[in-house]
């Protein structure tokens, strides 16, 4: 490490003497510490923003993977809250939410300054930037209810719950658990809580979320029969789909990496644990579906890669390479077992955001605790408890506070289409468009 930091001055050194005049200020050790921190510090803000761009990307991901598991009369309507949870969610974060989630606290459950982001001491560029990074990331929070109350849900509602999701319910947990990256500091950090990423932060937040809405809204029309058994609706286009599931790979680099938002050597384990995770995913969830049904099921394998990346955020910057393939091998097979779970008890989410996100956000969470590895020791140092905690307080506060919400909006704005609505798609009832005009509409009956 020396040695790199005797070069990098060599260099500049160099570099100053090779283009400054003779009227220029002497070169000296403080001068050229600064401009090392400076040139470390421009690097940290770019590479934060870039990651920010690439989460911002995770939004197409995400409207591809849930209109291709939907039906075609719905595709529309799927882009449509996919749009909207970005664009309220970054104004509704922007008044209330990034003051509520990093501003300073006494408490330890919420901020109280820098609404609006205009009450600071001081708005440098750096909280610009943070901002930016937080925002992409509270919407991710939000588009994922969207997947598991879709083809049913009434439009007008689901604004109402995504602007309150990204302006209230995402930013308090956040508060708990990531206030003190910035000017807060949340109880659960002092229990030594571990989400380096957000597998319940972002993931079991928003999963959870989605779990309230899909039980206040109720089962698609048709999905299971009188007698109990499961009638499959299957999505109109897995390509699309598949599509949607490489895009969120590609961007959740920049959730997993970027979130040491620094350009620093710790960047390249993160990276390494955020392929390996899903990797192993894919493979448990395809061998898993295959035991049951003796088939290789595409749209498992493909939420077995979600499930995945899911389960590895929380730990991917303090567990070893090896320990993320463990961890993504049994979230692949808990992403199958968890669907088949939800449809026994008769809970529709038609694209298995609540098994991808709620259940694989704990397991993750848990994951990271279990297999939390001291790099300077070279020992695994679990860490369980602070673990359970965070856990149970983000189900029963994402979970809580979702299903009072879903009640409070049901009672002025039903939360569910008419069932003709429904039985015709929301394309044309919503947003007066088809998807596919050149395709006359398929009901099920």
């Amino acid at each position: 490490m020396f040695k790199k930091i005797l070069l990098t001055l060599s260099i500049m050194g160099i570099a100053v003497f090779a283009f400054a005049d003779e009227a220029a200020e002497p070169v000296t050790l403080e001068s050229l510490d600064a401009a090392v921190k400076a040139t470390q510090a421009n690097a940290d803000w770019l590479w934060t923003l870039i990651a920010a761009f690439l989460v911002f990307f995770m939004q197409l991901g995400f409207a591809m993977v849930e209109t291709g598991f939907t039906r075609a009369k719905n595709a529309v309507n799927i882009i449509m809250k996919n749009l909207m949870d970005f664009a309220m969610g970054s104004l509704a974060f922007w008044a209330v939410g990034f003051a509520l989630m990093f501003g300073t606290t006494t408490t330890g459950f919420f901020g109280t300054e820098g609404f609006f982001i205009n009450n600071w001491d001081m708005v440098d560029n750096w909280t610009l930037c943070f901002w930016m990074f937080q925002t992409v990331f509270c919407a991710t929070a939000a588009t994922i209810v969207s997947g598991a109350i879709a083809e049913r849900a009434n439009f007008t509602a689901y604004l109402v719950f995504t602007f309150v999701m990204s302006a209230i319910i995402y930013p308090v947990f956040g508060s708990w658990a990531w206030g003190s990256l910035f000017h807060g500091q949340g109880w659960l950090e002092g229990f030594g809580f571990i989400d380096f990423a957000g597998s319940t932060v972002v993931h079991s937040i928003g999963g959870w979320a989605a779990l309230a809405g899909a039980i206040v809204i109720g089962p698609r029309i048709g999905k299971f029969t009188k007698d109990g058994r499961v009638k499959p609706i299957p999505g109109h286009n897995i390509p699309l789909a598949t599509i949607g599931v490489f895009v969120l790979w590609f961007g959740w680099y920049g959730f997993n990496v970027g979130s040491e938002t620094a350009a620093d050597t710790s960047l390249p384990l993160i990276a390494v644990n955020t392929t390996l995770a899903p990797a192993a995913g894919v493979i448990a969830a395809l061998f898993t579906t295959f035991l049951f049904y003796k088939k290789y099921d595409a749209g498992m394998a493909l939420n077995g890669a979600l499930a995945g990346l899911v389960g590895i955020t929380a730990g991917c910057a303090n567990v070893t390479p090896g320990y993320s393939i463990i961890i993504g091998l049994v979230a692949g097979i808990l992403v199958v077992l968890s669907v088949q779970f939800f449809d026994k008890i008769k809970i529709d989410d038609p694209v298995g955001a609540i098994s991808v996100h709620g259940v694989n956000g704990a397991w993750g969470t848990l994951a990271a605790g279990l297999f939390n590895y001291n790099f300077e020791t070279h020992v695994l140092e679990p860490v369980i408890v602070s673990q359970l905690i965070g856990i149970a307080a983000a189900f029963v506060w994402g979970f809580g506070a979702s299903f009072i919400l879903f009640k409070l909006i049901n009672i002025f704005v039903k939360v569910r289409v008419s069932e003709q609505v429904e039985l015709e798609g929301l394309d044309y009832h919503e947003h007066g468009i088809d998807a596919y005009p050149e395709y006359s509409k398929s009901y099920i009956k």
